[in-house]
């Protein structure tokens, strides 16, 4: 247990320091080639949902015979060999430096005033349209992307590396990117894709949670929110757990998300999180990245601090 909290610590600064290498083999590609081929091969004719199953369970196998395989090697070459392997494996699994980089993309050719660049960059960490929107869309674009992916990608692995080190963190990644990639309530994914939604519902409930709470309790200098608005205006978002993180953040900048947005030509409306006391502006990108940074600190003090508690009554058995 000792070696999964060294290796979060480490594996934290190695994300804050070099973040994700486009020359480092990331487990995330290979995630990707797998269910891209499960999806080809099993994503026709009938029983859809029952192959879906069969896809996740077999990523989910292939991840967890591989990530424990190189994990428990290391640790027999040495004991500092296996805490590097697993800060390098965990921190493949997070993103902070990744969504800053991403914000301050959208960021910085709206502060120059080219507006086309920013939608084409907002086009690389969004589903929706870009083409058309304007400054205030595509601030909110940016900033519902950083606080849902606080969660996703930061705070859930964290919290499944310190209950199983970087395999558990893996296998979150796992279902993570079968959800990215099959998830959707379409035509073509809606049955096949069913398992793997519900399965990173499931593991995002309570790091997404979680990851509300502390988004607050690290900004109340800002503004202070209640938990009662925080779990109200969370509802308002069609995912059971992406909601926490915006609604935190719409609460802290005073600010609102949600709303209409554009996939492929056709129009959607969901409900806005937050209240609107002031427009959008390049600036609140800025800001989520602060808080989503906060988050990040605060989140691995709290499982430090879980963590340093189970020592402590662990110990004391002995």
């Amino acid at each position: 247990m000792l070696n999964h909290f060294v290796s979060i610590i480490i594996a934290v600064f190695i994300d804050q320091l070099i973040g994700d290498p486009r020359w480092l083999p990331h487990p995330v590609r290979g995630f990707g080639k797998l269910i891209s081929t499960g999806e080809r091969l099993l994503n026709k004719g009938r029983y859809k949902k029952q192959k879906g199953v069969l896809m996740l369970v077999s990523v989910l196998i292939i991840t967890c015979i591989l990530s424990m395989g190189v994990v428990w090697g290391a640790y027999q070459i040495h004991w500092l060999t296996g805490i590097l392997v697993e800060s390098f494996l965990i921190a493949s699994t997070i993103a902070a430096r990744g969504l800053k980089e991403a914000g301050l993309s959208v960021y910085d050719p709206l502060v120059r005033g080219d507006i086309k660049e920013a939608r084409f960059k907002l086009s690389w960490i969004v589903g929706r349209d870009t083409d058309q929107l304007h400054q205030p869309d595509i601030v909110r674009g940016a900033v519902e992307t950083i606080a849902e992916n606080t969660s996703d990608g930061i705070s859930s692995p964290l919290f499944f590396a310190l209950l199983g080190g970087a395999p558990f963190a893996l296998l979150y990644r796992a279902v993570n990117t079968c959800d990215s990639m099959v998830g959707y309530k379409n035509d073509k994914f809606l049955e096949f894709g069913w398992a793997s939604a519900r399965f990173d519902d499931l593991l995002n409930y309570i790091p997404a949670r979680l990851t509300g709470l502390l988004m607050i309790l690290g900004n109340r200098k800002r503004k202070p929110v209640s938990l009662m608005w925080l779990k109200k205006e969370a509802k308002n978002h069609p995912s059971p757990n992406s909601g926490w993180g915006e609604a935190a953040v719409a609460g802290i900048l005073s600010i609102q998300l949600g709303g209409t947005n554009t996939y492929k030509g056709v129009v959607s409306h969901r409900p806005v999180i937050g209240e609107a006391h002031s427009e959008l502006e390049p600036l609140h990108i800025v800001q989520s990245i602060s808080i989503m940074q906060k988050a990040v600190v605060w989140f691995t003090l709290f499982l430090l601090a879980i963590g340093g508690i189970y020592l402590a009554v662990t110990q004391s058995w002995c």
